[in-house]
């Protein structure tokens, strides 16, 4: 394997974090803040706990992961698009670097720089709300995987895209909504049984939830069935991201 290719697509993405970091860091950690103040503090206080724990503390995971998936999609989309977008992705498929060096490069700088958003974000909810993590080494387990996962999603959707608004629909038009729907402010067991059944054909359900028993030991599904999911959806994007390259969907042409 070409570690200094990889290391050189790696390193370029992270920089341009360095040099937008009040888009890449900032932006985010605001907007969350505001959440919490809003939902935390100003409603939470006149809310119940929920399965024993208080409204501010339950929705941190939800936010987090909010934050996690559209940062994701957004600095793996972007990464891969602008390449494409000023005609540099043929130096990159020219160099002697495989498919998989360009992918790592591309995308683990896209994950790790939502790990570190992630992190930064879950320090400056303890400003706001306190809570605490019962299995830490499952919480960074989700947040990792969650993290490659749609920087994969968010990859694909940067080859797919032909404009600067489709890098936009699938975030704002799907992603959003569905994580809105997947219990984020809520446990989806508050809702009518016909409304759980729906509920259990969102994915993110399955994200938020096995992240929330990482902090707090209860979970809408069986913290196996997060997981599992949760590997389902890397395999699914890993195959796409292979069918591009093995097709040149948009790469060739």
């Amino acid at each position: 394997m070409n570690l200094h290719g990889v290391s050189a697509i790696y390193k370029f993405e992270m920089a341009r974090m360095r040099r937008t970091l009040m888009q890449s860091v900032a932006s985010p950690v605001i907007s969350t803040c505001l959440y919490f103040v809003v939902f935390g503090s100003a409603i939470g206080s006149r809310m119940g706990d929920i399965d024993n724990i208080s409204y501010g503390a339950y929705i941190i995971p939800g936010l987090v992961m909010l934050s996690l998936l559209m940062q994701s999609i957004s600095n793996a989309s972007f990464g891969i698009y602008m390449p494409k977008f000023s005609g540099t992705i043929y130096e990159v498929l020219s160099a002697p670097v495989s498919y998989l060096e360009v992918v790592l490069g591309y995308v683990g700088a896209a994950a790790t720089k939502s790990v570190i958003l992630g992190i930064i974000i879950l320090l400056t909810a303890k400003l706001f709300v306190n809570y605490d993590v019962l299995h830490p080494f499952w919480m960074f387990a989700f947040l990792v995987l969650t993290a490659i996962t749609f920087s994969l999603f968010g990859f694909i959707i940067g080859i797919w895209a032909d404009g600067f608004e489709k890098l936009q629909i699938v975030p704002l038009m799907i992603v959003t909504p569905l994580v809105f729907l997947g219990g984020t402010f809520y446990s989806i067991d508050m809702l009518p049984e016909a409304w759980q059944t729906v509920s259990l054909f969102n994915p993110v359900v399955y994200l938020i939830s096995g992240f929330r028993w990482a902090f707090y030991g209860v979970s809408d599904v069986h913290v196996g069935i997060s997981v599992g999911m949760t590997f389902f959806f890397l395999t699914s994007c890993m195959v796409g991201v292979w069918w591009i390259f093995k097709t040149g969907y948009r790469l060739r042409s």
